[in-house]
């Protein structure tokens, strides 16, 4: 009785948080799809050309009520507004591919333990719990459900747990067609080298921290066309995001982070939303946050917000 009262709680909470973070007129309107028309890369080339910001929200964009790594979070924030959405990619003792941030089930979910070591059905049993610890309704999703929830709506950025292995997910993209509508992330030159040789089609979120790390990656077989420079979490660095436009390389900057100390939570804490458009102006492609729908308004209202109608971005009616 206990965890049925606690995921009843959680959803009221869900209900009455969500409609007030979502726009009456967004719910109106329809929910948003970015969707290739041809290949990803082309339409971060337009999103650019545009002079356009896009939205990477961490982990799905969680809010009170709405876990993070669920597909019912990520379909809440795309009623509100275009975003792509970073995922968390892990594997259980027998196979399945799942999403889950943490190696251990403790923090996000009402199990123990760790989560590689468990079975698919085992996991498959537990509720999810929010960022505020609110047991919700929800389950883990597998892989193949985010994928199959977001073709056609979204692109996916994929962070793998060390447990994933790389051939399984790069096969369960490709059964869903979902190739050409994701960014695999990788941490070192690698890495990257590696998930290339897996999928060669794919986009790669890169990490850059000088013009330099460009030739190494080239070096290691990467192709330009196919890596987005990820350039950190700390410092914003306008003079490397000129060297990347001038190699036709798109770059990601992250705003997200443990608070007191990251960008979001300082924007947040003075009140400045209006650095997120800033950021943009500055060269920041895509913008990887753990507050997109404040960091949306605020691109919005300066003109850099993806618009339906072009580079593959609609909104259903």
């Amino acid at each position: 009785m206990g965890l049925n009262k606690h995921i009843r709680e959680g959803f009221v909470g869900f209900v009455g948080l969500t409609a007030l973070a979502t726009p009456l007129a967004s719910q109106e309107a329809g929910p948003w799809q970015l969707a290739p028309e041809s290949d990803l890369s082309a339409m971060l080339d337009c999103f650019e050309a545009a002079g356009q910001t896009l939205i990477s929200a961490h982990r799905g964009g969680p809010t009170p009520g709405l876990p993070e790594n669920a597909i019912p979070t990520m379909d809440a924030l795309l009623a509100a507004q275009p975003a792509i959405m970073e995922v968390d990619v892990g594997q259980s003792a027998d196979g399945r591919l799942f999403l889950l941030h943490d190696d251990r089930l403790d923090r996000t979910t009402t199990g123990t333990g760790e989560a590689a070591a468990q079975s698919w059905a085992a996991l498959s049993q537990l509720y999810l719990k929010d960022n505020w610890g609110w047991v919700t309704p929800y389950k883990i999703p597998t892989l193949v459900q985010a994928l199959e929830w977001a073709k056609g709506r979204t692109v996916l950025q994929i962070d793998f747990k060390r447990s994933a292995d790389v051939g399984k997910v790069v096969a369960e993209i490709r059964a869903a067609g979902m190739e050409r509508s994701v960014i695999l992330i990788a941490y070192s030159v690698e890495q990257a080298a590696a998930l290339h040789r897996a999928a060669p089609e794919m986009l790669l979120s890169v990490s850059v921290d000088a013009p330099g790390d460009v030739a190494a990656l080239k070096a290691a077989g990467i192709p330009e066309e196919r890596m987005v420079a990820f350039t950190g979490t700390r410092l914003p660095r306008p003079e490397l995001y000129r060297e990347l436009d001038g190699q036709n390389i798109e770059v990601i900057f992250g705003t997200l982070g443990r608070p007191p100390r990251s960008i979001d939570a300082v924007i947040d804490r003075y009140g400045m939303d209006e650095r997120y458009a800033e950021l943009g102006k500055e060269g920041v492609d895509i913008l990887a946050t753990d507050r997109p729908r404040e960091a949306a308004a605020a691109l919005a209202e300066a003109g850099r917000l993806p618009k339906a109608g072009q580079c593959g971005v609609s909104r259903g009616g």
